[in-house]
Parts: C-alpha cells; sequence; structure tokens
C-alpha cells in the first residue's frame, strides 16, 4: 500500500477544513454523541428479538445477548481506532480506500452503506405507517410522505437539531425499555429464580442452540457503526469518538441484558417465544392495563420517526464524504452556509427513500440490510487489518486495538453472513 492510496481520504478532511468553502459544523460533544448513538443503535430490533432470541437460548436469553455484545464489540473497537485514524463523513468507504487502496471497492462500500441507510428508511417508513392508523385515519402513503418530510427537514435545519431530536425520540424508547425494566425488578422472587436458571451448566444441545440465540442476538446491536459517518461535526473526534462507541455498547448491553432477564422472569418461555409482539406482552404482564399495547404503539411511532431521521443523516453524510473524496459528483460535497448541512445530499437521500417507500418492493430490499452491514463489517475489520501491517502512525496518538482485534472481527463478520444466508435459503435452521 502506497502513500497514494490515502491521497483521496486526505483531500476530504483537506476540503473540509477550506477557508473558502463552509464546513460541517463541529457541535457534537460526548454527550450527546453517546445520546445520538444510542437512538440508533436501540430500536425495533430489541422489541421483536427477545421472543425470537428466547426460542433459542430459553433461560440463557440474557447470557445470548451478552455473547452477541462481545462479538460486536471487536468490530466496534476496529471502528474506534479507524475514526481516530480518519474522523471523515463516508467512514466506512475512507477505511476501505486507506486500508485496501482500491478505490472502485471504497466507492461500492460507501454506496452500500448508504443505501442500507435509505432502504431501511424506506421499509421503516412504510411499516411504521400502521402505528400511526391506530390513532389518525389517514392513508399510508400519505402519512409515509408527511412523516419522511418532517424528519428530512430536520436533517436539513442543522446536525445539533438533528442529533437533540434522535436523542429525545430515543429517549421515549429507552424509557419504556427503563420503565419495564423497574417495574420486573421490583418483584424479585421471579427474577432471582431466572438468575438461579442461568447458573446452572447448559448441556451440549442447550449450548447448540445459545450459539444460534447469539446470531440472532448480534442484530439488536448493529447501528452503532452510524456513528463514524458524523465524525466531521464531533468536537475532538480523536477523544470524542472511541468513548461514545465504547459506551453505546456498554449501556445497550445492560439495558438488553436487563429486559431479557425480566422477561424470561415474568413470561412463560413458552408464551414469550411464540409472541410477535414479545414487550407489549410483557408492558401488559406487568402493569395489568389494557391500555399498554397503546404505550408501545406510541413508542414505536418515535422509534419509527427516529430511525428515518438518523438514517436520513447517515446516508446523506456518506454522500457528502463520497463526493469530498472525488467518487461521486461535486455538487454532493457542498455544504450550505447557513445550515452548515449538505442540503442537496439530504435532499437526494430522501427523495430515494420516498421512492421506495411508495413502491411495493422495499420488504424484499430490507431483507438485505443486515447482510450489507455485516459484509461492510468484514471489509472494515479487513482493512485495519491491513493498516496494521502496514505499520502504526507515529505523528499523533490515538486510540488502537490489538492486532488479533480486527482479525477476529472480520472471521467473526464473514461467518455471520455466511450463517445468514444459510439460514436464509434453507440450509441450516434459521
Amino acid at each position: 500500500m502506497s502513500e497514494a492510496d490515502n491521497d483521496s481520504v486526505a483531500q476530504a478532511v483537506r476540503l473540509a477544513a477550506s477557508t473558502r468553502e463552509p464546513q460541517l459544523a463541529r457541535r457534537m460533544n460526548l454527550p450527546l454523541l453517546v445520546l445520538y448513538g444510542l437512538s440508533v443503535t436501540i430500536g425495533a430490533g430489541i422489541y421483536v428479538l427477545v421472543g425470537e432470541v428466547a426460542a433459542r437460548a430459553g433461560f440463557y436469553t440474557p447470557m445470548a445477548f451478552v455473547g452477541a455484545s462481545l462479538l460486536v464489540a471487536l468490530s466496534a473497537a476496529s471502528y474506534s481506532e479507524l475514526s481516530c485514524r480518519f474522523p471523515v463523513s463516508a467512514g466506512e468507504a475512507a477505511y476501505v480506500q486507506a486500508g485496501l487502496g482500491i478505490s472502485a471497492l471504497a466507492l461500492t462500500v460507501g454506496l452500500l452503506v448508504a443505501a442500507s441507510g435509505i432502504v431501511s428508511s424506506a421499509a421503516i417508513l412504510r411499516g411504521g405507517a400502521g402505528y400511526v392508523q391506530e390513532f389518525i385515519a389517514a392513508p399510508t402513503w400519505l402519512i409515509a410522505l408527511l412523516a419522511g418530510g418532517i424528519m428530512a427537514a430536520i436533517a436539513a435545519w442543522g446536525i445539533s437539531q438533528s442529533a437533540w431530536t434522535a436523542a429525545i425520540l430515543g429517549v421515549l424508547e429507552v424509557s419504556l425499555l427503563v420503565i419495564i425494566i423497574a417495574i420486573g425488578l421490583s418483584e424479585p422472587a421471579p427474577v432471582a429464580a431466572a438468575l438461579d436458571s442461568m447458573v446452572d451448566t447448559p448441556s451440549a444441545g442447550q449450548i447448540a442452540s445459545l450459539t444460534g440465540a447469539v446470531l440472532i442476538a448480534f442484530f439488536a446491536f448493529i447501528g452503532f457503526e452510524d456513528l463514524v459517518n458524523v465524525a466531521e461535526e464531533v468536537k475532538d473526534p480523536l477523544y470524542t469518538m472511541p468513548r461514545a462507541i465504547a459506551a453505546t455498547l456498554i449501556i445497550t448491553t445492560l439495558i438488553y441484558f436487563l429486559v431479557a432477564l425480566v422477561a424470561i422472569a415474568h413470561i412463560p418461555l413458552s408464551e414469550l417465544a411464540k409472541s410477535s409482539a414479545p414487550l407489549t406482552l410483557l408492558f401488559e404482564k406487568l402493569t395489568n392495563s389494557a391500555a399498554s399495547a397503546q404505550v408501545v404503539s406510541f413508542v414505536a411511532i418515535a422509534a419509527v420517526m427516529n430511525g428515518v431521521l438518523v438514517q436520513i443523516v447517515m446516508a446523506s453524510r456518506v454522500l457528502y464524504g463520497l463526493s469530498r473524496m472525488g467518487h461521486l459528483p461535486e455538487f454532493l460535497g457542498h455544504v450550505n452556509r447557513r445550515t452548515r448541512t449538505p442540503l442537496a445530499a439530504t435532499a437526494i437521500a430522501t427523495a430515494i427513500i420516498m421512492a421506495l417507500c411508495l413502491s411495493s418492493e422495499t420488504s424484499t430490499l430490507a431483507d438485505m440490510t443486515s447482510t450489507i452491514t455485516l459484509v461492510a463489517f468484514a471489509m472494515i475489520n479487513l482493512s485495519l487489518w491491513r493498516l496494521k501491517v502496514a505499520g502504526q502512525p507515529d505523528d499523533i496518538e490515538i486510540f488502537t486495538v490489538p492486532m488479533w482485534v480486527p482479525v477476529t472481527g472480520f472471521f467473526v463478520s464473514l461467518g455471520f453472513v455466511v450463517y445468514e444466508w444459510a439460514s436464509r435459503f434453507g440450509i441450516i435452521a434459521g
């Protein structure tokens, strides 16, 4: 790998620092970035996956989430080091460009990352309209257009406004989980029984099932990687980025563990495993209230709005960063002097989201989101592996990880891709 391989990455930094060009505003400090990270990571995954994980792991469900977090931590650590080496938008593309030196591959990875956010936003908008229709009688297309338009306007308004809106909506999501945890832990007897069951050594068959449960739980942690795409809008990214990624993962793991513990403590495993809305079921059991379903629906609306907002921000920053690196047309890299946001990139990302949302193909495309993310994880770990082989930077002090971290992260991510596709085609039990 030659010095020329890093030129397009360095170019993004130089252009961002130009005094003649308006820059993205560095307004995100550590607390705000952690709130943003939690709002990105804690979402629909935990609301749906608890039942699926319980179907495999049984009383070991909380440990399945802990195990998944340890696997995710490998890629999170690699992202942390790379975000310090290259604190730019379109982070994944920059990392691949620098590590592997293949411009076409860097562009492909960047576009795949943007596509995953765009496709998931379209699917979230279309699916989430059903929750709104429980409160308002309106057609799906109108709800989707209005909700998407509002979130796009906030994304265009400014990064502070976007981050604080995401944080507030994220607090609503997390608050419901905290309420569930608090009520569930207030009855110590069933919780103690659940903890006792987790202490028992699993049998060989249970270990095999637990492994499958860990693979499912893994997908509840996807989202933290979006943090690197706002690196140019973070104050002191060399200090802030690795700490925000670590804090996001630790807090998320704690919440998931406690939610899973309360779930297996208060709901029979057979009932939990069969439920399509396990947290709604859990909340109803804990509160003995018929209105619980409406509370969960309201929080689900917040989750939908939040998911769309953060993905618009992420996708627009990826398009902006790819433009700054010379991979996409120059107009996508322009920053508005008043809003300090990339308006053209935001508008294009939103337009594609709306078009997909109004089509009937989004559900099929949405199935690819996790695969795209895992392929990106594998490429990012491989890129850091190559960079470490080439030698550590000696001009600045940055957060670093041992060589075994990206090596293991690469094989774990690749293994997840193989597992997901094997499950999808029925080669193994999904």
